[in-house]
């Protein structure tokens, strides 16, 4: 039977850093009642924390006028699996099947500051614990909010471990971490849905921003795809103008702090303008009518939501998890937005109450499904597909974004852009172990100290390996 789902020809992902749902898009409904009428899980004002002394600390909206909007929360928060169960718990190891009381969010960021200045990390002058409570408005985050008021969003869509990046880019991109809870592993052996495709014929691309893209290295059958497999934000745009996108294209931001992944406390101004350069690109494109878009966040960051997250997590695979962690509940709810033609305006996308939530695996379930591939997880098995989202038979032909334009960009001091971003470390590493004429140094070479040298090591090295794996090919 034909459903608004096989009218889709292409999907396309951006996944940014870092952010919660609460922080970027909590206040996206007046009332939490979308223009659809549907009800929308937002916050009421009333949502608070307790601060050290036990005095309650209650969300505050990031206005344009709030002195440093955009680098907001002015320090990285906690992250990671102790990070998190602290924010959500109150407690490293929380007892099994207990409701995350969602109360640890001061307390947890108090102490990520004080680390963060003895690290040597930049923090903006006059940051506070009382921050990590500061949710963005419409008006501040004016892209994000019209492509989610435009089209779908998901007010029930968690990262999948509730942990840090590489984990939950593991699980949107293979559907397990294989069982690392943390970014100390950087490369996992499984397949991944860039293999599943290739061995079923499916056309795909990973494209970096500026940068060869990270993702590339993560997966064995991502590293030894053939060149055309991967590009940059230019050839996106390019490729979208053309109508030659592939069946899937995942994009990844620039990860530098003078970049625009968001990642905190980075410029989220310059993520806004990332996210309408992807809809333009894709939306004045000949293919915009069989295409969906979806934007999202790979975990939560540190930063504050007040939805606890569930249990009853499918396991992925037999993995034994780090830290005793069983796989069995989800990370925290983050941003996520799904944008087609053939979506209503006004749309709040959710799954059954009678099944697992929405998590990064469902977007692997949404590809198997479209393109016929099979589950690489029992975790993608169970998830659900974002299908019902398309309720639409004909494409719609107005442009929600129409006038809306970006957030000028915040100037940067340069204590904060001079130092590497940890996504250019790990790219690095990984980097190093590309072989080069039969010799592969396994680490970067020592001196790298600012952004700017670990970017030109990762372009050059990537740039010798491409040269010396085209000689072996000949």
């Amino acid at each position: 039977m034909s459903t608004p789902l096989s009218s889709v020809r292409h999907v396309v992902t951006l996944m940014l850093e870092n952010r919660s749902f609460d922080h970027m898009l909590g206040y996206l409904y007046p009332g939490n009642v979308a223009s659809s009428g549907q009800t929308f899980d937002g916050l009421t004002g009333d949502e608070s924390c307790p601060d050290a002394a036990g005095n309650p600390v209650r969300v505050y909206p990031i206005t344009p006028d709030t002195p440093h909007a955009y680098l907001m929360p002015g320090a990285d928060p906690g992250e990671g699996y102790a990070a998190t169960n602290a924010q959500l718990f109150g407690a490293q190891h929380p007892v099994a099947e207990t409701a995350p009381t969602m109360r640890g969010f001061v307390t947890n960021y108090a102490a990520a500051i004080a680390q963060r200045q003895r690290a040597g990390w930049y923090v903006v002058p006059g940051t506070t614990a009382s921050m990590i409570m500061g949710c963005y408005t419409p008006q501040t985050l004016p892209v994000l909010s019209a492509l989610a008021r435009g089209y779908a969003v998901c007010d029930r869509w968690f990262c999948s471990a509730p942990t840090m990046t590489m984990p939950n880019r593991a699980f949107v991109n293979a559907g397990t971490s294989q069982g690392h809870m943390d970014d100390v592993t950087k490369v996992f052996t499984v397949p991944s849905i860039f293999g599943s495709m290739s061995a079923a014929g499916v056309p795909w691309k990973i494209y970096g921003y500026d940068a060869p893209p990270l993702t590339r290295l993560d997966f064995p059958d991502t590293t030894r795809a053939p060149r055309e497999n991967f590009g940059q934000f230019s050839d996106f745009t390019a490729d979208a103008a053309a109508g030659t996108l592939p069946a899937y294209a995942f994009l990844e931001p620039s990860w530098g702090a003078a970049g625009n992944s968001q990642h905190p406390n980075y410029d989220v101004a310059r993520g806004e303008a990332l996210i309408l350069a992807t809809y333009r690109a894709l939306r004045s494109g000949p293919a915009w009518a069989s295409t969906l878009l979806i934007v999202t966040y790979d975990e939560h960051g540190g930063l504050y939501d007040h939805v606890p997250p569930p249990w009853g997590a499918t396991p992925p695979d037999q993995s034994v998890g780090e830290f005793g962690f069983g796989f069995d509940r989800f990370g925290v709810r983050v941003p996520t937005v799904l944008a087609s033609p053939l979506i209503e305006a006004g749309t709040v996308f959710r799954a059954p109450d009678s099944g697992p939530p929405l998590d990064h695996t469902s977007i692997l379930a949404t590809l198997e499904l479209l393109f016929g591939l099979r589950p690489l997880t029992a975790r993608d098995a169970a998830a659900p597909t974002v299908e019902a989202a398309m309720t639409r038979s004909t494409p719609r032909t107005d442009d929600p974004l129409a006038g809306v334009t970006a957030p000028a960009p915040t100037p940067l001091p340069a204590a904060l852009t001079a130092l590497p971003a940890h996504l250019e470390q790990v790219q690095a590493e990984l980097t190093a172990r590309l072989t080069v004429d039969g010799d592969s140094p396994i680490e970067p070479p020592p001196g790298l100290s600012t952004a700017t040298d670990y970017q030109h090591y990762i372009e050059q090295h990537t740039a010798a390996w491409e040269a010396a794996r085209a000689g072996r090919v000949h």
